[in-house]
């Protein structure tokens, strides 16, 4: 039914895993491969290519659904609608990038609109590089880059606008950063056509249900222990949760006790669980969370 693209690249090992967490595990002969499926009636068929690409496939309708950044949205204007964001990046979820533009540390400028009129400026972005300048009122020279961006400066450019997660490798090149011009994280994107469609709408809709739940139960952890009813409330303050735990009556006149917690710090809350009395501590793994 729905015809998906997804990113190849930075982005596609943590996109496979997701889909894999999601129960949508894409199939394919090699890792080379830029075709596959899944085995699901929902999903037609696969195909996984360059995220600058994504867009403007999916505006055209040469795919219903694409995940790519935010930053490929804005840089080549495509008319489509973001269904939702999901929160991950190459180097794991929960963490965004961010489109931004560096300077070698010598270079007076703090900002973009400390940055004389004629410099020289290298990025993927031109784009979005030129909008962002323009609406700064100065002139600056933008040229595409085929990579390795900050290799560039100063002998080529005086500056560039690239993608980062944590700006460790233009620090490593002696770079700063002075502005970021977009916050980018992954998002899934529709066709407008196909998702007017009613039936092929459900079908995202149910993709987004799942992938959200997968990304929603990353980090985290399900706890279940066993409590007798006068250590009840010494347990209970000790327990964090998402919302509040579950506590239920056992046929002994104890309670047992349910709760989502973030995987890290499980190995000090289970110690001062056992302290505050709990027993038959189970620690247990979560695949989805669907609020």
């Amino acid at each position: 039914m729905l015809k998906l693209v997804i990113p190849k690249g930075s982005l596609e090992a943590q996109t496979l895993r997701l889909f894999e967490e999601a129960d949508l595990r894409v199939r394919r002969g090699s890792e080379r491969d830029y075709h596959g499926s899944i085995d699901d009636d929902r999903v037609e068929r696969v195909s996984i290519l360059r995220p600058q690409e994504i867009p403007l496939y999916v505006q055209d309708g040469l795919f219903d659904l694409g995940i790519t950044g935010q930053d490929w949205i804005a840089e080549t204007g495509a008319d489509v609608e973001v269904l939702t964001a999901l929160a991950y990046a190459k180097t794991g979820t929960g963490h965004g990038t961010k489109v931004v533009l560096a300077v070698p540390n010598e270079h007076p400028a703090n900002s973009a609109k400390e940055i004389s009129p004629g410099t020289r400026i290298s990025t993927e972005f031109v784009k979005l590089t030129e909008r962002h300048f323009a609406d700064l009122g100065i002139a600056v020279k933008v040229s595409w880059s085929y990579g390795a961006t900050e290799a560039k400066v100063p002998e080529i450019v005086d500056a560039i606008v690239d993608v980062t997660e944590t700006g460790s490798t233009l620090r490593a090149h002696g770079m700063k950063i002075i502005e970021t011009l977009l916050a980018s994280d992954p998002v899934l994107i529709a066709n407008r056509d196909a998702a007017a469609d009613p039936t092929k709408r459900a079908a995202m809709e149910d993709l987004v249900t799942l992938l959200r739940g997968a990304l929603e139960a990353e980090g985290r952890v399900l706890i279940k222990l066993n409590v007798t009813a006068d250590r009840l409330d010494d347990v209970v303050v000790v327990v964090p949760s998402m919302k509040a735990p579950t506590v239920s009556p056992l046929a002994d006149g104890g309670f047992a006790i349910e709760a989502v917690v973030d995987k890290r710090g499980v190995n000090r809350l289970i110690p001062r669980l056992k302290t505050a009395g709990a027993t038959d501590i189970l620690e247990m793994p979560i695949s989805k969370i669907v609020p």
